[in-house]
This record gives C-alpha cells, sequence and structure tokens, in this order.
C-alpha cells in the first residue's frame, strides 16, 4: 500500500511539473480513464506538432534564397527533436512501464512542442532591423 501511494505521488508531482497547453484543457474531461487521457493528451501533442510543422514550412520559404541559414536551421531543428525526445523519455520514467507513460509523454512532446511553436512565430515576426533574427520578413 506505501509503495502505491508513494508511486501515485511520484506521478501527480511529475504530471504537476509538465507545462499544460490549451488543448490539455479539453483532456481534464476525456473520457475512457487512463485510455482516454492517453489519447486525448496524444492527439493534442498531433495537433501542435502540425503546427509546428507549417510554421517550420514558413520559414524554409523565406530562407530559400539562403542555403546557410537553412543549413543552419535543419541542424538546429534536428538538434531540438534529439533534445526534445531526449527530456519527454526522462519526464516519463517516473512513470515508465504504467498506465499513464503514454499521457505523460504526450504532455511533454505537446509542452517542448508548444514553447518551440513560440520560438518559430518570433522568427517570422522578428522586427524590423533585429539584427539577431535569422529569418527575414515577409515580401
Amino acid at each position: 500500500m506505501r509503495a502505491s501511494l508513494a508511486g501515485l505521488v511520484a506521478l501527480l508531482a511529475v504530471a504537476a511539473a509538465i507545462p499544460t497547453s490549451a488543448g490539455a484543457d479539453e483532456c481534464d474531461n476525456a473520457q475512457g480513464g487512463q485510455a482516454g487521457l492517453n489519447e486525448c493528451y496524444g492527439k493534442a501533442f498531433k495537433a501542435s506538432d502540425a503546427e509546428l510543422n507549417k510554421l517550420y514550412k514558413e520559414i524554409e520559404a523565406r530562407l530559400k534564397d539562403d542555403p546557410d541559414t537553412t543549413k543552419l536551421l535543419v541542424t538546429t531543428q534536428r538538434a531540438w527533436i534529439a533534445f526534445r525526445d531526449a527530456e519527454c523519455n526522462f519526464q516519463e520514467s517516473a512513470v515508465s512501464g504504467g498506465t499513464a507513460a503514454p499521457m505523460i509523454h504526450s504532455m511533454c512532446l505537446d509542452g517542448q512542442t508548444k514553447s518551440r511553436i513560440e520560438d518559430f512565430k518570433a522568427y517570422l515576426n522578428c522586427a524590423e532591423g533585429d539584427m539577431s533574427c535569422p529569418v527575414p520578413a515577409a515580401n
């Protein structure tokens, strides 16, 4: 009983530390127990991932005449994906093998992806004359 309680406390601590998203709010009322939660948070991540990919393509389009910066974008995005996956594997490790593991993993992926979306939005909306912005303004 003590081990079960300790596991529950650990799960709640991990869940509280993971950033939530607008999609996550919808999952608060998910039906179907843990399986329903796992599915809902998985869908929330897929929606964020689709938005990230759309923004990535916009950045690529703006960089079409700059192969060196495009190469840096690709390198950076690959490194970010490796970090995101490693971070989410680490966060999930607290419940590894448990029924909540897919939910925790998806929540992490969604949170990391939403953070990257904000980075991309900033790149796409740099102030004119911002010399630290690697993405040119839209024409």
